[in-house]
This record gives structure tokens, sequence and C-alpha cells, in this order.
């Protein structure tokens, strides 16, 4: 449920509010980029993904079927600990299953399990055998896979990306924040090596793999809702 305006004990001496931003900000929840929904104390420039600012007490998930992760304000203990779907550092909000000791970011633990466009799918993975189409390495973190099989993505890579480009995506090319763009070239070419030897008929699956990605990045900033075209053109242009 989205509210307008929430009172959050991350933030008690002020109410925040709703907004929508093309603009990347840093969670004070969790400690992570974001861009999209969130809400905001302007007054103290102070944000939360909606997932750190309306989580679940308690949550499950299909990759871990015996744990039962809880949401805490801070990492537990006091050695260092990494987020089991990105392999990224968890400084802040996370979800911890105290039996196992498994964590997960608030947004990585929201990942849609499959993307659907109405014609093709991406499916979430735990690990899978290929390499990752930016890394070209295999098993780091959870991936997207095409139903082709010929397509994957990290969510590691995903997040690497975006602290990258951070500068450039908050300000630009030297003018201030630049306005999004809505179409993908770059990333369209990319996705086309694959099936290379298909006598140059780029297969339908990796042309709607292009797209699902919009919401792959979306959703690991926090806003699986919204297509960030803008920034996906930027990160995969330099791929």
């Amino acid at each position: 449920m989205k509210y307008t305006e929430i009172s959050h004990f991350s933030h008690p001496q002020h109410i925040l509010k709703f907004e929508y931003t093309e603009v990347p900000f840093k969670c004070d929840g969790c400690k992570e980029v974001g861009i999209g929904s969130r809400y905001r104390c302007a007054f103290c420039d102070f944000d939360l993904h909606f997932h750190c600012a309306i989580p679940s007490l308690s949550i499950s998930h299909p990759f871990y079927t015996k744990c039962s992760f809880q949401f805490l304000s801070r990492p537990p203990g006091d050695i260092p600990r990494y987020c089991n779907a990105c392999e990224k550092d968890v400084r802040g909000f996370v979800y911890h299953c105290k039996s196992c000791g498994f964590d997960l970011h608030p947004c990585c633990a929201k990942l849609p399990t499959v993307l659907d466009d109405g014609e093709v799918k991406l499916y979430l993975y735990r690990k899978v055998s290929a390499p990752c189409h930016r890394c070209g390495r295999k098993g780091r973190s959870w991936s997207y896979r095409s139903g082709c099989k010929k397509y994957n993505l990290h969510v590691a890579c995903v997040r690497e990306m975006l602290v990258e480009n951070w500068h450039e995506l908050y300000f630009g090319y030297g003018k201030g924040t630049r306005r999004l763009e809505t179409r993908l070239p770059s990333l369209k070419n990319t996705l086309q090596t694959p099936h290379k030897r298909s006598k140059g008929k780029v297969k339908k699956c990796c042309e709607m793999a292009g797209l699902a990605l919009q919401f792959v990045i979306s959703a690991v900033l926090g806003d699986p809702t919204t297509l960030i075209a803008g920034v996906i053109g930027t990160l995969m242009s330099r791929g």
C-alpha cells in the first residue's frame, strides 16, 4: 500500500512525503542507491526507498525455503555482512535469517522472480552456469536469465554499474541533471550478440530482454514499477 505521508522510526522528527524522482539518491535506510519512488524529508535531505520505508516485519523467499527473514534496522553482530543476492556489503536496513545467517537488502529481497512483458519472460535465478552479459563471469550472485537462456545479468553487476556511473547520472554532462531519454539503441545492439550466427536475425527473446532489463535495473534501484530508460541507456552504452 502506498501512502502520501508516513512517520518513520528512523526519522521521527519529521513526516516523510512520498515522491517520484529521476535523480539518483542514496537511501538513508539501507545505504544503497535509489531512483524513482521514495519517501523524503526535504528539510533534512533524508530519503528512503519504498521498501525501506514500509518494510515487512518478516518475509520468506523461494530461494531459501527453510529461512525466515526478519527486518532489522542495522546488521546483526560486529562482523561485516554482505547481501546474498547482490554480494554487496550490508550497511543499514536488512532482512536477516538468524538460523542460517543469510542477509538480503530490502530491495534485493523484493526483486520480482519473473519479469513478463506479455510475450517473453525473464527469470530470477539464485545461480546460473552461463556467464553474465556484463562481466563475463559465472555465479557471482543472483541473475536474471532470458527464456532463450542466452542472456544473463547479475544483480551484483547492476549495482556496480550504478555505483560506477553515479557522478554522471547525478550531474549529467556538465549542465546539471540531464533529461532522461526514452530510447536504448546501444543496449539493443549489445543484446544482439548472443545470436550472431542467426543469419543477422535478432531473436525476439533477446529484443524483449533488452526492454525487460529496464525493469531489472528499476527493481534493483527500489522501484520495480517504473521504467528508468535514460539510466539504462547511460549505463549500457559503456558496456
